[in-house]
């Protein structure tokens, strides 16, 4: 929204805002898109997940990595805020091939680094004093997030089966709460992926040349993350009912593994796609707080909060269904048994030896 043509009462309000709510209606949007993953799963999901305790602890935990930014850890913050975006015009600026990036994180900003260091002199200078967490030189690592909590998602449910085969009532249990907490967290950045905003350098007011008068208002990435869903009464329980069955994204094997990355990837470029015309939604005010609702804003948004819910769900779908129990875990847990077994018998051995 541009500000010379917004009334004083929605510059007052979303001021109000920003500083009264603390982000705190993201993490509802946050909390929807876990919820609208969870309605998403098939009824032979593992049933864990399925319990009320088990829904909220999920819900709940969409919002941590939003928790983790409030912290003035410049570690943390240098470790975290990358995590939530991907600016895809730096990867053009840095003359690297989008659809030919790596899937290695480390191996990415490696390359992201030799790339700045040929373009540097083209490149606009970066102010120290507003780098203190130094992550300005990134371009955003949330392809990489995603995927590797996949990773981590899978290796539970690998762990889960096998302590479910041969592990102790509290093994299970410590397993299922870690399934439960990675579900949750690894929500918030598929949350986040679907939020165009965190898919551009224009993620919070359009910069640079801007021939279509796209709002320059800095306060446009709030609304849209969150004023939006309070003002237009987006719930839960208004877009269960349109949520998609999970699907498996991939099929893995021993001989064949598939890299989920290229399935994130994309699922990310397409919301790239939809950065532009959120701009114009706004300023033709069918996303704004000074005019009524409007059927195009409304579906929009709740399009995207679809989407990432159903994409959520497809993913914890295609982790289980990929994980398969822990060879090496396995086998320490056969050497447990096979030992206590062994304890147990000893006894008995020696009451033989004394009776002969």
């Amino acid at each position: 929204m541009n500000l010379k043509t917004g009334t004083l009462a929605w510059i007052i309000a979303a001021t109000l805002l920003a500083h009264a709510t603390g982000r705190c209606w993201d993490y509802e949007g946050h909390r929807m898109v876990n919820q609208l993953a969870l309605a998403s799963l098939p009824t032979n999901f593992p049933a864990f997940v399925l319990t009320p305790e088990a829904r909220e602890r999920i819900a709940f935990l969409a919002g941590e990595p939003d928790r983790w930014r409030n912290t003035t850890d410049l570690t943390l913050k240098h470790f975290n805020g990358p995590d939530h975006y991907f600016d895809v015009e730096d990867i053009a600026t840095l003359g690297m091939d989008v659809h030919q990036l790596s899937p290695f994180r480390y191996e990415f900003t490696a390359q992201v680094a030799a790339k700045r260091a040929k373009v540097a002199s083209s490149l606009p200078a970066i102010d120290p004093s507003k780098n203190l967490d130094h992550t300005k030189e990134l371009t955003g690592l949330l392809p990489w997030t995603i995927t590797e909590f996949y990773g981590k998602l899978k290796s539970s449910f690998s762990h889960l089966k096998t302590f479910e085969e041969a592990g102790t009532p509290e093994e299970v249990a410590n397993a299922r709460q870690n399934v439960l907490y990675i579900m949750g967290v690894m929500g918030h950045f598929v949350g986040d992926g679907a939020q165009p905003l965190h898919m551009t350098i224009h993620y919070n007011g359009w910069i640079g040349a801007n021939p279509h008068h796209y709002s320059t208002n800095k306060t446009i990435h709030l609304w849209i993350d969150g004023g939006y869903l309070e003002y237009a009464g987006i719930t839960t329980a208004r877009l269960q009912g349109k949520v998609q069955p999970a699907a498996v994204l991939i099929q893995e094997t021993r001989a064949h593994p598939t890299n989920l990355f290229p399935v994130v990837l994309n699922y990310l470029l397409d919301q790239y796609k939809l950065v532009e015309p959120l701009y114009t939604l706004e300023r033709d005010g069918k996303l704004s707080g000074r005019k009524p609702v409007t059927d195009e804003g409304y579906q929009f948004i709740t399009g995207q909060l679809l989407k990432s819910g159903q994409m959520l769900g497809s993913i914890w779908m295609t982790a289980w269904q990929n994980a398969t129990p822990d060879t090496y875990l396995r086998n320490e847990l056969a050497k447990r048994r096979f030992a206590k077994e062994k304890s147990l018998s000893a006894p008995a051995e020696e009451k033989k030896k004394e009776d002969k």
